[in-house]
């Protein structure tokens, strides 16, 4: 494997790409000092790098005399080819540059309100600190988004499984779903451990579109819908009344189990293997301030799963 930064002669000598431009320098500077002068450097840096690179190559690049550098016959055949190299560099920092000042404009983030308005929400500032240029559109509806379509630029969802033509995802954390009780609800009633202990208790319905189906189809598996109290038409609306204690509600573990103040009833059942991903689609996947969304929030999800395990380790210990 050649070194970083290097590059490989036919007959195997290596010699390093970096070195070309303090021979560019002294090739049209006339001496090494004026060449530590444009470069930034002391004059000692460049005489020794001009030397290592001699030796790399075999050739002897330039005569040294009292009043300077004068390059030889080898020196001047390849003084353009190390410039045209110089060029290409300079060109490629040009490029680069070009590429981070697209890092502007916005991006439109699909995401249930529920974790947008808690485990985001200092997601979101952080963010705005790294890419203050960047902005993003916070899109909580309750629809699925079509990103196929362009209706969202990235997502972040919770689901077994991503499913969608073109779509790329990545599986961030676990996030099962299961039933959540207020500290304030479980020390006056309990905490129901068992299926037939849930007939005892109070449970708030709803969450939307996407979660009520499911979740009411649990509720008469166990004869439960007759005790739904409330329903919200929101999952946010769900956290709010399990927060004030007034019955037990389906919430996503990885916002849930965050709240200080609720306490998990039930074990998730084996089925329920949800995860949290963040998706986009495969034609944005390169886009740099798109790329930018997806490395950012994956770093910090996957940031706080980290931080759980060092919690529970230390919990254990």
């Amino acid at each position: 494997m050649l070194h970083s930064h290097s590059a490989k002669l036919q007959n195997g000598a290596m010699f390093s790409w970096n070195d070309l431009k303090y021979f560019v320098a002294v090739a049209t500077k006339g001496s090494t000092l004026a060449a530590a002068k444009a470069l930034g450097t002391s004059q000692t840096t460049v005489a020794r790098r001009i030397t290592a690179l001699e030796e790399s190559l075999g050739l002897v690049l330039f005569e040294r005399r009292q009043d300077g550098y004068v390059m030889t016959p080898a020196g001047e055949a390849l003084l353009q080819q190390g410039q045209a190299v110089e060029s290409a560099v300079e060109g490629f920092g040009d490029a680069a540059a070009s590429q981070s000042r697209e890092l502007t404009g916005e991006v439109c983030l699909s995401a249930a309100d529920i974790y947008a308005s808690t485990v985001l929400a200092p997601v979101f500032r952080a963010f705005h600190t790294a890419y203050p240029d960047l902005r993003i559109e916070i899109d909580t509806t309750q629809e699925l988004r079509d990103l196929s379509a362009g209706e969202a630029d990235v997502a972040l969802r919770s689901a077994k499984r991503i499913e969608g033509s073109g779509l790329v995802a990545r599986r961030l954390a676990d996030d099962f779903w299961t039933l959540y009780a207020s500290r304030e609800y479980a020390s006056e009633h309990g905490i129901p451990h068992s299926r037939r202990e849930l007939l005892d208790h109070v449970f708030i319905g709803g969450g939307g579109s996407r979660l009520w189906p499911g979740y009411r189809e649990w509720l008469q598996e166990y004869d439960l819908e007759s005790a739904v109290a409330m329903h919200h038409s929101s999952e946010t609306g769900l956290l709010a009344a399990v927060r004030a204690g007034l019955g037990i509600a389906v919430l996503p573990s990885f916002v849930a189990d965050r709240e200080p103040g609720l306490v998990r009833c039930l074990p998730p059942r084996p089925s329920d293997t949800t995860g949290l991903w963040i998706v986009t689609h495969e034609r944005l996947r390169h886009t740099p301030r798109v790329r930018a969304v997806m490395d950012f929030f994956a770093d910090q999800i996957t940031g706080m799963v980290r931080a759980d395990r060092v919690v529970r380790e230390a919990g254990s210990a």
